[in-house]
């Protein structure tokens, strides 16, 4: 895991000072080494932190053999040891991940996306045709930006920050950004915050040349849907499975895994076990809430690893925000990224790589709301106008059911889980701070309204990139660490993503084929238990004196930063202690820290 950087133009020695600035700014996501390569139009630099080939030769930027080619790479090539085999003509100097793929694009140019696994973003410069391709991983793992400054020059970069550094554009507010943000939480995976600095959205990769830039999608989420019984599908998902572990704990350094106690990391830790005698487990939690790490230490236990438990008091909770919310360079609002940061931090001190069990929600179907989306389309009021009549007529008389009432508000359920699921404010109430939510995020597939395997679908390509995978990766690396997701390997996700509804949730359970695939690797106690978060709620953080004196000084003032973009009077309306709220907190320290730039 690394922080890339690099400038594309005419002579490039002149931009040596803004690239030393860039790499600068991401230094965390690489403590163990920089380095920078100037071409004639091309400046390339690099933050390492070493976890394949720590040797010279898994230094980058890295030359191919023949020097024609020079790549920056952030991330990390499962299975490139099998990988490296397809392509043995190419004359390898070392064994790094990075050098397999200068092989395969000697072969095969920009078509080596289609066979590349991981989670990966890179530039690579041909110096022949004077051309850069970027590329950015399936599920948005990894992060990349880019911009056109001062004189057309291409900036990019992991993060918005070292763009900024260089000092070479000035950035200008996009609303539409501020607008999902109010609604969501988050900027979108296809957004940034700023309407002339842009990201690289998952799944697509950057061409560069001649002054010009061309955008292109190279992968979709499969659409079809598996022919598979129980059985059969138990068996796949439990080799598919296995494969994936097996090949995210490749690594030259040790490599350990987050343990919540939830059912996720459970079988996480199961896995590695099948390949490790020995691993290490992290587990966290606040001291006095109702935390998951007795759930964690039973399996601990049953695996006999070395577990590490970080128990830590609350602390200042607005100092903690206004320490790490910085590392986001956009505004952020869940409330998951301060004990996030801490583990992290906890397992930085131990470990330089770790697996996750994230996206197990998104890909076995373990939300609740995903239940309340299955109850509203079997209910005899879904999309039957008739009925949705008469329910209405009942309702002036007497109360009807939560399922009926969002029945009667939501056309569909897409059109509940895009307008009510996990969200903050209302298209309204947007309005009356001030925006107009105009963008809307387009897929790779066309999503059917009714399907609950298309909702997550939405998710896979919306809040996964969005929300978690960008929490993943700040929070991380702003502690120099990496987190792999082995539920994303391409093969388990395509697998999971196919399976019929009815092998994910029904009326009675979720995570339908994870609990009758892998429920014997647990505890009585896990097995049986429901999902369950890091145990803290907006509404008790409120109750901080410290964080209200933040949100008085922030939001409390009309001359503070925020209010350049958003209007005074409207938010005093929303200071509530909620939801809505924190997400203006979350607004204001972003404008707060990034004040030269509104």
């Amino acid at each position: 895991m690394c922080g890339i950087a690099g400038i594309i133009a005419p002579n490039s020695e002149q931009y040596r000072g803004e690239l030393q600035k860039m790499t600068d700014a991401i230094a965390h996501r690489g403590p163990d080494g920089q380095h920078h390569e100037f071409l004639k139009n091309a400046a390339l630099g690099h933050r390492r932190l070493a976890i394949i080939d720590l040797s010279e030769t898994g230094k980058q930027p890295m030359f191919s053999s023949t020097k024609n080619e020079c790549i920056v790479f952030n991330g990390e090539i499962y299975g490139y040891k099998t990988l490296k085999k397809n392509y043995a003509n190419y004359s390898y100097r070392g064994s790094s991940d990075t050098e397999v793929i200068l092989a395969m694009y000697q072969k095969n140019e920009k078509k080596l996306l289609h066979e590349l696994p991981g989670m990966f973003a890179f530039a690579l410069w041909n110096e022949e045709k004077q051309e850069l391709l970027c590329a950015r991983d399936r599920f948005g793992e990894k992060p990349f930006f880019y911009a056109q400054g001062k004189n057309g020059a291409f900036i990019f970069a992991s993060e918005i920050k070292a763009i900024l550094a260089t000092g070479l554009i000035q950035p200008v507010i996009n609303e539409d950004a501020i607008a999902h943000f109010l609604q969501y939480g988050y900027v979108s995976a296809h957004q940034s915050i700023y309407s002339n600095i842009f990201t690289l959205p998952p799944a697509h990769f950057l061409i560069f040349s001649n002054d010009k830039i061309h955008v292109e999608r190279y992968y979709s989420l499969p659409t079809s849907e598996l022919q598979i019984n129980l059985s059969d599908a138990k068996e796949e998902f439990s080799r598919l499975l296995r494969n994936a572990v097996q090949k995210q704990i490749v690594a030259d350094v040790e490599v350990g895994s987050f343990l919540s106690g939830g059912l996720d990391s459970s079988t996480i830790v199961a896995m590695v076990n099948e390949f490790k005698n020995t691993q290490t487990t992290i587990s966290f939690g606040y001291s006095g809430e109702n935390s998951e790490l007795k759930f964690a230490e039973e399996i601990a236990q049953k695996y006999h690893t070395n577990h590490i438990e970080i128990l830590e008091n609350r602390g200042n909770i607005a100092v903690e925000l206004q320490k790490i919310s910085p590392f986001f360079d956009e505004p952020f609002a869940d409330i998951s990224y301060t004990p996030q940061f801490k583990i992290c931090q906890a397992a930085s001190r131990h470990l330089k790589v770790v697996l996750s069990g994230d996206v197990g929600d998104e890909l076995f179907g373990g939300y609740h709301f995903y239940t309340v989306e299955q109850e509203m389309k079997n209910h005899f009021s879904y999309n039957n106008i008739l009925a949705k009549s008469a329910v209405r007529i009942f309702g002036k008389l007497k109360t009807t059911s939560y399922i009926s009432q969002q029945n009667q508000q939501y056309k569909n359920i897409l059109d509940f889980h895009q307008n009510r699921v996990r969200n903050y404010f209302s298209p309204q109430e947007i309005r009356a701070l001030g925006f107009r939510n105009k963008y809307a995020q387009q897929y790779s597939f066309q999503p059917d309204v009714n399907s609950l395997n298309d909702i997550m679908r939405v998710d896979l390509e919306k809040f996964v990139p969005g929300n978690m995978m960008m929490k993943a990766d700040r929070m991380a690396m702003a502690n120099s660490l990496e987190v792999r997701t082995p539920f994303l390997d391409k093969d388990f996700a395509e697998f999971c993503i196919q399976l019929p509804e009815n092998l994910k949730i029904d009326g009675a359970q979720d995570k339908i084929i994870l609990r009758e695939a892998m429920q014997s690797y647990w505890t009585d106690t896990i097995r049986n238990r429901n999902k369950q978060g890091f145990g803290t709620s907006v509404a008790s953080w409120f109750e901080e004196k410290n964080l209200l004196d933040l949100s008085n000084e922030l939001l409390g003032d009309g001359n503070a930063a925020v209010f350049k973009l958003i209007n005074f009077k409207e938010v005093q309306k929303f200071l509530n202690k909620d939801k809505k709220h924190w997400n203006l907190l979350q607004l204001a320290l972003w404008s707060e820290n990034n004040k030269n730039y509104i």
